[in-house]
């Protein structure tokens, strides 16, 4: 092993042994290695005459670049567009988001947490959590509503075990005793991965604050009982709360919490401000530790270099440009209050009683989607039929669950929508009565 690797994992195994005991064996390899990207920072700040250090042309002492590729970015300096971002993200991005983070999570002023670190957005971030943390056989525990990119991100890539609870109790509250009971049952392995995403995709549910306190005492329970605990926060769809929820993430209260919880907040704009495409993202972690902070910030940096080697520059440099714009706050209102029109709307048509017969729906509060949970009908055989007869695409999540993004829904259009659901389950009714 890199004797820089091994310096980073003496330093988190003398302040935390519980944190170094999570690492998986990659996790334990990984280290910023100081060779021309370290060099070349070195050179930014001393060289005063000449920096022939990085991989870049430059022209005029800016970056070179096309004029026609250039001329569709007014406003943008060439050196803030071409020359490469450092691995960890541009510094005042960085730092902007860590504002933003304490700014929406009252829970974190009093909390110890690491500058939030660049990531080619969520799934990146995830990926990163599965690289440092996940061994082949180790347990990753979601709920049985979960995004199915988490399949290929620790299952398949990484040969962990995602280990399922039901999301919701009989009462339609989220389902804390399951979540407690699947946890403990981890005790003889001493270690599990929890992923919470709130707002939950595909269901659109995020919990009140009781449950969130429940959640909350599960893992800590949990972790009392000797089980080292990664607390992955999936908050992709922060701040679309429409409703009676908590408005902050699990991060800041999880921060500081047990010594064997490390809790990992990923997160980005691509949802939360509408730029999917743009594909910026971050990872920040909690530890009361600013030396294992570091640590797991090297580490990271270095699963960076060996992965994308940075961010795309232009991406970040739109988005510190957009948080510090004067119409950031009034524009992400705007579309806040839309999406929660149509959330809103989603409910009043949903509780037309003609729909009783066919469909209920899982609570939803939250985020882009919502589930009906089907009756009678196949979900793939429905969502089938939408499509050819009716051209709806839906996604069918299993036999009887079925995800609507009302978020790419026009208001006025939700109620046609729901109908023609409605008429294609009374078409494949019909059809199997013609059959039989």
């Amino acid at each position: 092993m890199n004797a820089l690797a091994e310096q980073l994992n003496e330093a988190i195994k003398n302040e935390n042994p519980f944190t170094y005991n999570m690492l998986s064996d990659l996790g334990k390899k990984l280290y910023y290695p100081k060779g021309i990207l370290s060099q070349s920072a070195e050179a930014s700040k001393k060289a005063y005459r000449f920096d022939a250090t990085i991989g870049i042309a430059t022209e005029n002492h800016v970056p070179m670049h096309f004029q026609h590729i250039q001329k569709h970015f007014i406003g943008y300096a060439p050196e803030e567009i071409y020359s490469y971002a450092p691995p960890a993200g541009k510094q005042a991005l960085r730092e902007l988001w860590e504002a933003k983070l304490l700014g929406d999570n009252p829970s974190l002023q009093t909390r110890s947490f690491g500058l939030p670190i660049v990531t080619n957005a969520l799934t990146h971030g995830l990926s990163i959590t599965a690289d440092l943390f996940a061994n082949t056989g180790d347990s990753v525990i979601v709920p049985d509503k979960y995004w199915g990119n988490y399949q290929s991100i620790f299952h398949i890539r990484r040969g962990a075990n995602l280990l399922t609870y039901p999301l919701f109790n009989e009462n339609g509250c989220f389902h804390t005793a399951a979540l407690r009971s699947i946890l403990l049952k981890q005790k003889s392995e001493g270690k599990a991965i929890v992923l919470l995403n709130f707002p939950n995709n595909p269901t659109g549910y995020t919990p009140h604050r009781e449950e969130m306190e429940e959640i909350i005492s599960a893992l800590y329970e949990a972790a009392q009982e000797g089980i080292n605990i990664v607390a992955i926060l999936d908050d992709a769809y922060f701040g679309l709360f429409y409703e009676n929820s908590v408005k902050e993430s699990l991060f800041g209260q999880l921060a500081g919490l047990h010594p064997r919880i490390l809790p990992i907040k990923v997160d980005g704009v691509t949802k939360e401000s509408y730029v999917w495409g743009l594909r910026v993202g971050f990872i920040t972690y909690a530890s009361q530790s600013s030396i294992i902070l570091d640590a797991l910030e090297q580490k990271t940096k270095g699963l960076i270099r060996g992965t994308v080697s940075s961010g795309s520059h232009l991406s970040q440099t739109v988005i510190l440009h957009s948080l510090k714009s004067a119409e950031f706050e009034w524009e992400k209102q705007q579309k806040f209050e839309l999406m929660k029109r149509r959330a809103s709307k989603v409910k009043e048509i949903l509780n037309q009683e003609k729909y009783e017969q066919y469909w209920s729906y899982y609570p939803f509060n939250s985020g882009y989607f919502m589930c009906l949970k089907l009756k009678q009908i196949n979900a793939e055989d429905l969502r089938i039929h939408l499509l050819d007869r009716y051209g709806i695409g839906v996604v069918a999540i299993n036999s009887t669950d079925l995800r609507i993004a009302f978020s790419c829904v026009e208001e006025q259009d939700i109620a046609e929508l729901f109908d023609l659901i409605y008429q294609g389950i009374k078409d494949l009714i019909e059809s199997n009565i013609m059959g039989e």
